[in-house]
């Protein structure tokens, strides 16, 4: 569906040129939710605003279900855009038509008859789930019924191709969930593909089935979200996965649990796919004479499968402790001692 070439991207500056997007090549499979991920200035958002036009690359090629993007202008161009729609962070809705207007707008800049768009509009706002705010403004939604709107809309002249451009920075927790269980259930019934861009890797783990990680302009890890959170290669890509693992006050509480278990090893299991449902504990508990005190848990779903963090206190003779640490590595069950009493 979509082919990136060899693509660059470079901007002048005060200090000469500065080079935003580096040399990436990716593929992403139609119907495939795609996310691409980074800090701010790794290139994401210049790499995406590449996919519909509003960038031309500096090198290589962008191809989209068949057109070569990076090439066209003019009216091949804007033709070319109606199968490829974007979402932004900030909405960019017109404040002064309400949310059937809003969803209309890029019907009427397509030429669609009054009755055609009517019907459109009705089966958008019912997608999106917006039913009795259609009369509503801007001004009178929340953050998460306006990026509704905003999705209504780029959904509107049924593209083949959705770009999200954090497209849920600005929403909070509970918000963003229900946004991205939105854009899910709009890529199974539509089989619609979605690129994304994003800081926060909670939203790569729910959604999306592959990820490209981009640091300095360039692609440093790309592989399957379950991959990636399974074994991270770079330091980066580290980072990010520990966002969902293992969070700010996970660090504070083993702090705290090294001070209450001197003895024995504190030791962090990590389980994928399958293994999250086997019952390593009890097993460990009646084959090995030790004692073991579940400290902290937590199971994240991805698209792929799911990805379980566990951290454990095992007390106990050192050889039986080994014999537990062994046994655990024998069941494809990442160990990770944290601690030696």
């Amino acid at each position: 569906m979509i082919s990136i070439k060899d693509v660059g991207k470079v901007f002048p500056s005060k200090h000469g040129q500065l080079k935003a997007v580096d040399d990436v090549n990716l593929e992403i499979k139609e119907g495939e939710i795609f996310g691409v991920i980074g800090y701010s200035g790794a290139g994401k958002s210049t790499l995406i605003r590449m996919l519909n036009g509003l960038e031309l690359p500096t090198d290589g090629s962008i191809t989209i279900a068949g057109r070569v993007i990076s090439k066209i202008k003019g009216s091949e161009l804007r033709k070319a855009r109606q199968e490829i729609s974007m979402i932004f962070q900030h909405f960019n809705l017109l404040w002064s038509r309400t949310v059937s207007e809003n969803i209309a707008f890029p019907l009427e800049i397509a030429g669609v008859k009054g009755p055609q768009r009517k019907k459109r509009v009705a089966e958008l706002v019912k997608l999106v789930g917006l039913e009795g705010r259609e009369n509503a403004y801007p001004s009178q939604l929340s953050g998460g019924q306006k990026q509704r709107v905003g999705i209504a809309r780029a959904l509107a002249n049924n593209p083949k191709v959705l770009l999200c451009d954090e497209a849920t920075s600005a929403l909070d927790p509970q918000t963003t969930d229900s946004i991205l269980e939105l854009l899910v259930d709009i890529n199974k019934r539509l089989g619609l593909t979605i690129v994304l861009i994003t800081h926060e890797m909670h939203v790569i783990r729910k959604i999306c089935h592959r990820v490209a990680v981009m640091e300095s302009g360039k692609i440093v890890e790309l592989g399957t979200v379950l991959d990636v959170f399974k074994h991270p290669q770079q330091p980066i890509t580290k980072r990010f996965v520990q966002q969902v693992t293992e969070p700010e006050e996970t660090k504070e509480t083993i702090e705290h649990l090294l001070e209450l278990y001197p003895r024995g090893k504190v030791v962090q299991l990590s389980f994928v796919g399958e293994s999250t449902e086997q019952p390593l504990i009890t097993n460990i508990i009646r084959n090995f004479d030790i004692i073991i005190n579940i400290l902290q848990g937590k199971i994240s779903h991805t698209q792929s499968g799911s990805y379980g963090t566990l951290f454990i206190h095992m007390d106990g003779e050192a050889n039986e402790i080994q014999k537990a640490v062994d046994y655990i590595h024998s069941q494809q069950v990442g160990v990770e001692v944290i601690s030696n009493g």
